[in-house]
């Protein structure tokens, strides 16, 4: 077969999948647009003078906590210097999710469900749907990075910090690097797609690079720098926007995006359609006693998940508790500061930035909450549910399974947060009673959390196709903790996140009138949620 003969057809579903994901691309893209945006537009808010954000630059420079969290901390006493720091990092991740997401649907997820089969019905060529799917993740980081540039260079007005208005080159270099490392991500993803039999494998596979390229960086950034050269998140942060810009890593981002393309080919022509180069072992002949219950199989589905969740949760705890005392000499008599952190209502600087940090953990722990409750989504869709349905399980145990993994899941992953910071900060100040005073009140938010995952759960028992919208309540928290007093929401909007209404303990008194109101709430939406689901069609 001619080159020519096997890309027949790539267009169409070129064009096809883009139809499919333009509302995916917008949103990943406008995500981590605004994810770099936020922070140069708060900077001058946070800092009121130059020498607040010198001795803000001064506190970070060594911390060996959020170098690793973030990244090289270079020109931190500059706005653009503090916006590729502060969200370079997870603008990788980002991007790297997206591009996973994005080559997964278009190969893996469609010949596990039959479309690529049906695909293949018609004249199209072998190599059609793999290019369409590598093509339509390269076009979709390039809408990200245009839109990162668009956003930073609307940051162009006057300031009273350094670096304001942004370098136009450095804003494109920061855009530029970021498309071009979810290039690479699109091809490790691709790679990922030939290797397993399954999405799941698929998308472990390839998380476990983009992990492993996050934890390679911190590594190489604390220590002599060696291992941050074999992350291609080190390459693009290596760049350097806004502190000494260099374009020469961007050679590297490219060469390893189109030698993971032509592996990921090269995979693609040594095996079958439907098939992958690794070999599932088949699994035992008899299910264990823990499968033999909705609860059961839930656990098993979604225990991958608590775990992860848990530990990725745990590690940022600690990254934010290892900062310790320091957030006094980091933000000083900054009341702007403490008002945004505290509500305006607390006199100790450090139990305010830790308050806030475990609003800001649960709001992180939100993610597992959410994504537990599409779990079912997923089972439904793949045909899973309806063969379980078939036997002596019912609707509602199917279900009350995996609310209770979600339920506990939340338990699991937020005491993990809170006890990865209070043993952060027990273990750079030495006050180990920081353990209980600022882990347990991480759990005093899971009302909060099980809130976004309970209008989750009625979306799924009402409107299944509408589940993003669960995904944007926790954007619009998110918002209006960050940013709800700088851009002056009015008082109706920020009382609609659940999370306004908790006590940000230890910072102010514990209430629990408030949290058992949340509670309720969040049973409510749940129950209202296994309802809608009972009365609904399957599928």
């Amino acid at each position: 077969m001619s080159a020519s003969t096997s890309l027949v057809g790539t267009g169409l579903l070129l064009r096809s999948h883009l139809a499919r994901d333009k509302w995916m691309i917008l949103w990943w893209s406008l995500g981590a647009a605004f994810l770099y945006w936020s922070q140069g537009a708060g900077l001058a808010g946070v800092y009121a003078t130059q020498a607040e954000l010198d001795r803000a630059a001064a506190s970070l420079d060594g911390n060996a906590a959020f170098i690793a969290m973030l990244g090289p901390a270079r020109a931190l006493d500059t706005v653009g210097g503090q916006i590729f720091w502060q969200a370079s990092a997870m603008g990788a991740v980002v991007a790297g999710l997206m591009s996973m997401f994005l080559v997964g649907r278009h190969t893996r997820v469609d010949e596990e469900t039959g479309r690529d089969e049906l695909v293949r019905g018609a004249p199209i060529g072998r190599h059609a749907p793999l290019v369409a799917a590598f093509g339509v993740a390269l076009i979709a980081n390039l809408a990200m990075g245009a839109l990162l540039i668009g956003s930073l260079l609307t940051l162009h007005v006057d300031s009273h910090l350094k670096g304001m208005p942004l370098s136009i080159t450095d804003s494109v270099a920061a855009g530029v690097g970021l498309t071009t490392l979810g290039w690479v991500f699109s091809g490790t993803a691709l790679i990922a797609a030939q290797l397993t039999t399954s999405a799941r494998g698929m998308y472990g596979i390839a998380g476990v690079v983009i992990g492993a390229s996050y934890v390679l960086r911190a590594v190489g950034d604390v220590g002599n720098g060696v291992l941050t050269w074999l992350s291609p998140i080190g390459w693009y942060q290596q760049m350097y926007p806004y502190s000494g810009l260099r374009w020469w890593p961007l050679a590297l981002l490219v060469v390893a995006a189109v030698g993971a393309a032509a592996v990921g080919n090269l995979l693609f022509e040594r095996r079958d359609v439907g098939a992958g180069i690794l070999v599932g072992r088949p699994g035992p002949a008899r299910a264990g006693a823990g499968l033999r219950s909705g609860l059961g199989l839930a656990w098993r589905l979604q225990r991958g998940s608590v775990y992860g969740w848990t530990a990725g949760v745990f590690m940022t705890g600690a990254a934010y508790g290892a900062m310790g005392d320091s957030v006094k000499e980091l933000l000083g008599d900054n009341q702007f500061a403490l008002d945004a952190m505290a509500g305006g209502g607390a006199l100790n600087l450090v139990d305010a930035f830790y308050a806030t940090s475990l609003v800001i953990l649960a709001l992180i722990g939100s993610g597992y909450a959410i994504s537990s409750v599409q779990r079912p989504r997923s089972e439904e869709g793949d045909g899973h549910m309806e063969a379980l349905l078939a036997t002596g399980l019912s609707r509602s145990a199917w279900l009350v399974g995996h609310v209770a993994v979600t339920v506990g899941g939340t338990l699991v992953v937020l005491a993990g947060g809170g006890l990865g910071l209070g043993l952060g900060y027990a273990a750079t100040t030495g006050d180990w009673g920081a353990v209980v005073r600022y882990g347990v009140p991480a759990l005093m938010y899971v009302p909060a959390v099980l809130v976004l995952s309970g209008l989750a759960r009625l979306l799924y028992g009402a409107a299944p196709r509408r589940l993003l919208i669960g995904w944007l309540a926790l954007a619009f928290c998110v918002v209006v903790l960050m940013f709800g007093d700088f851009l002056k929401f009015p008082g109706w909007l920020v009382d609609l996140s659940p999370f306004h209404h908790l006590p940000l303990v230890p910072a102010e008194d514990f209430d629990a009138v408030p949290v058992l109101a949340v509670a309720l709430v969040a049973t409510l939406l749940s129950f209202a949620g296994q309802m809608a689901f009972r009365r609904r069609d399957i599928g």
